[in-house]
């Protein structure tokens, strides 16, 4: 299990360039060499961008800490997918470093990169691949069978994975028996199978009907509550990501625009890019009391609602209302038609979730 407490990243990525065209290296080395500031890759995207090439990356630059759950977000063709296949090289970067554990992936042979994705990293994408001829346990196991793992040992881990991800009675089912998100769970369960360090996801609910998503993100954080990885998640969802998230990277045209927690996100955005992401979103579920709270303390609290820092402010906000009488509800002709409780009112104004805040 990862020590979410460690100060060493999990990840560490450095000026991570992805350049497509025609000779994309020395295009990006002479628009560097160019430019009045070589540190500002504004002038060196247009640079390429003037020479026909694709800047789909810019000098990006962050790190995902030890067992956390980090979400990269944006609008289609902001780079985002194209940025944890960097990250994960399935495609190979133009410029920069990309540091698991502080070892330079960028720099390891074929034979290291197959070691790494056997032993160490875990890959979930949108479409699920399985195997159509193998059963569910069959197909959770095939990362064991390359490792050279037997087969009872192989089918213990692949069960035990399965009742992880709530499909144990599946076991000798195919995925043409089931479900969008049995199937998406077969392949959440695969990539777990061989216990990786790091975690990569891209997109891995975005194929599935809205309740199912629902039911897989209640999942997914069930699992990484338990299981503590490193993962980097991609999604174009924001609500998806404000839920799933410890912190979140914005993107835009292959830049990096903001990371922060989703309070920082919601509350704080930097320009109207990310604000407009926002805009709908209810910053109640999303804010604490800390991020409100007064410098100095009141001299008297003769009803004391309990609030906490940790509290979301939407619920602190019920706990509030709760110590005001019901009060009256008129009608167009100003008669006296009924009365109701502030804190259901407050109550209304955000989803009931089991994220709910410090109590």
């Amino acid at each position: 299990m990862t020590d979410k407490n460690s100060t060493a990243p999990a990840i560490a990525v450095e000026g991570l360039w992805q350049v497509f065209g025609e000779h994309a290296e020395k295009a990006l080395r002479t628009a560097r060499e160019a430019a009045t500031n070589p540190e500002d890759f504004h002038a060196v995207a247009e640079d390429l961008m003037a020479r026909g090439l694709i800047p789909a990356v810019r000098d990006a630059n962050f790190e995902v800490k030890a067992g956390e759950l980090f979400v990269i977000m944006g609008l289609s063709g902001s780079g985002k997918s194209t940025l944890i296949r960097c990250i994960s090289r399935l495609i190979e970067p133009t410029a920069g470093s990309v540091r698991i554990d502080g070892e330079d992936i960028l720099k390891a042979n074929e034979k290291r990169l197959i070691d790494l994705r056997r032993n160490k990293l875990g890959m979930v994408f949108q479409h699920f691949g399985l195997f159509p001829h193998m059963t569910v346990t069959d197909n959770v196991a095939f990362p064991l069978k390359m490792q050279g793992a037997g087969k009872a040992e192989r089918r213990k881990r692949a069960h035990e994975v399965l009742e992880l991800v709530g499909l144990n009675g599946r076991e000798d089912a195919y995925p043409r028996n089931l479900s969008g998100g049995q199937r998406q769970r077969v392949g959440i369960a695969r990539s777990l199978a061989v216990n990786p360090d790091i975690w990569f996801l891209d997109e891995p609910f975005s194929a599935l009907d809205p309740l199912i998503r629902r039911q897989l993100q209640d999942e997914f954080l069930n699992i990484q509550a338990t299981l503590q990885k490193s993962i980097v998640f991609i999604t174009h969802d924001i609500q998806e990501a404000l839920k799933l998230a410890d912190r979140i990277a914005i993107m835009r045209d292959g830049e990096v625009v903001q990371i922060g927690t989703p309070e920082d996100i919601v509350l704080r955005p930097v320009n109207d890019y990310v604000r407009e992401f926002t805009r709908d979103v209810p910053k109640g579920r999303h804010a604490r009391v800390e991020s409100v709270m007064l410098d100095k303390t009141p001299d008297s609290m003769p009803d004391d609602p309990k609030l906490k820092v940790g509290m979301r402010l939407d619920i602190a906000l019920e706990r509030c209302m709760d110590l005001y009488e019901p009060v009256p509800v008129w009608d167009d002709a100003g008669n006296m038609v009924g009365a109701v409780n502030p804190a259901e009112l407050a109550a209304a104004l955000h989803v009931d979730d089991d994220t709910g805040g410090a109590a």
